[in-house]
């Protein structure tokens, strides 16, 4: 409200847009909320703005405040701190949901992409696709997913959950092609492809093939001697 009153357009709260073009943004250091310091024969320093003290935005637009907080504020928020803040605006819950169902619960709305790990990118773009449906239709896009090593980094319960929103996606009529060492997600295959007998110029070869329960009899597979005592176990 206070914003409209203002005359604010969206574009006031992207850091990426310049203030001549209605941006909000710190032109010190554009909307980076760091500015650097160049070291000539060594890396680069990155030090605070000292004017929007990492804030990234301008005074004016820090001013507005939604629930309490500035932009600066929401976007310091962790996608667990957004599910509770966002709980009664439908559109943007549902999208944080999605980032907490693939295990990103503890990244900030504003971080930047740069620090993003691989598999963490990855999980991002599956809870985008995620959050352009809702209900039944939630993920129904019939599309073909390659995901490598979406796993990498994760918790044993964080790969619990990025198996289930995997099914949800699958279960919605998408096809998923996943690129994987870990049992816990090669288990729940459909159908396995494992590549060998070994690793890098020793490898290449499909060693065998099929359902998890077809794959863990293989004798010519190294993954299947490991595969056979998780089916066991579950």
């Amino acid at each position: 409200k206070e914003s409209k009153i203002r005359g604010y357009k969206p574009g006031r709260f992207s850091f990426n847009v310049s203030a001549e073009k209605g941006g909000g943004r710190c032109e010190a250091c554009e909307g980076q909320g760091l500015k650097r310091i160049e070291m000539h024969f060594l890396p680069d320093v990155y030090v605070e703005c000292e004017t929007c003290s990492g804030k990234r935005y301008n005074r004016e637009t820090l001013e507005v405040l939604y629930r309490g907080k500035s932009i600066a504020g929401v976007l310091d928020l962790t996608v667990d701190g957004a599910c509770e803040f966002f709980e009664n605006h439908p559109v943007i819950l549902r999208y944080v949901l999605c980032l907490r169902d693939v295990g990103l619960g503890y990244i900030k709305l504003g971080q930047p992409s740069t620090t993003l790990s691989g598999g963490e990118a990855q999980r991002i773009k599956l809870a985008t696709e995620l959050g352009k449906g809702s209900g039944a239709n939630t993920g129904s896009t019939h599309t073909l997913y390659v995901l490598d090593e979406p796993t990498t980094g994760l918790h044993f319960e964080d790969v619990r959950k990025l198996v289930a929103v995997l099914n949800r996606l699958a279960d919605a009529g998408n096809t998923l092609v996943v690129i994987e060492h870990n049992l816990d997600v090669i288990k729940c295959a459909d159908w396995l492809l494992d590549l060998g007998p070994e690793g890098g110029d020793g490898g290449g070869t499909i060693v065998a093939s099929g359902t998890p329960e077809q794959v863990a009899l293989s004798t010519s597979s190294h993954t299947a001697r490991f595969l056979k005592h998780m089916l066991a176990a579950s």
